[in-house]
This record gives structure tokens, C-alpha cells and sequence, in this order.
């Protein structure tokens, strides 16, 4: 089973600037297998992001083969996406989300 990873954030998103390497630092700390992860400019691939309508940042999208796991915008701190990173990789059950999200977690499978 692969599990997707993504954060959503712009260039011009100061709060983003600082945040990716906060974000993949976290990650790096999570077990690789089938483990797929992506910082995603949402201007830069605006094809990929679709409909999807992002108005905070960063935003975080965890997604399996099936479902999407969690969507939603996080407080740019290390200790809470380190906590919401463990609670939705360890936990199968779909979140209801915009449908919008479910697309473009459709869309990372395919290109996984």
C-alpha cells in the first residue's frame, strides 16, 4: 500500500519558506516503505492542484490507495505535524473532505 504525503504550499508564503525544511525533516523521520512525499507549489503545478481552492498555509494531505486520510491546514509547528503525521499514518479510516482533495489524492496515485 503506498501512502502519499503532501504539503501545499506557495513561494511567496513566507510562513512556507520556513516550513519546508520542517516538513521534510519530519518526514524523514517516518518509515520509507511505499512512503510517498511531496512539496507542492501550488501556483508552480497548478494542473495538479486542480479546483482544489488552498487559503491557508501550509496545508496537508496524507492519502493511501483508497482514501484520503487527512486534509486540512496545520499550525506551522514541528510537534503538531509530527503528531498528525503518526495519528493518520497509523489510522486507515477515511476522512470526509472536499471532494477536491479526494481529486487530487487521485491524481499523486497516478503519478506515484
Amino acid at each position: 500500500m503506498s501512502l502519499h504525503v503532501a504539503c501545499l504550499c506557495a513561494a511567496w508564503c513566507r510562513t512556507c519558506e520556513s516550513y519546508q525544511q520542517v516538513f521534510e525533516a519530519a518526514c524523514a523521520e517516518l518509515p520509507q516503505a511505499g512512503l510517498q512525499v511531496r512539496w507542492i507549489d501550488i501556483e508552480d503545478e497548478a494542473e495538479l492542484i486542480g479546483d482544489l481552492d488552498i487559503e491557508t498555509f501550509p496545508t496537508l494531505l496524507i492519502a493511501d490507495d483508497a482514501h484520503v486520510r487527512f486534509a486540512g491546514p496545520l499550525t506551522p509547528q514541528p510537534e503538531t505535524l509530527k503528531r498528525v503525521l503518526r495519528a493518520h499514518l497509523a489510522d486507515a479510516r477515511p476522512m470526509a473532505v472536499d471532494e477536491a482533495y479526494i481529486e487530487l489524492a487521485s491524481r499523486l496515485r497516478n503519478q506515484a
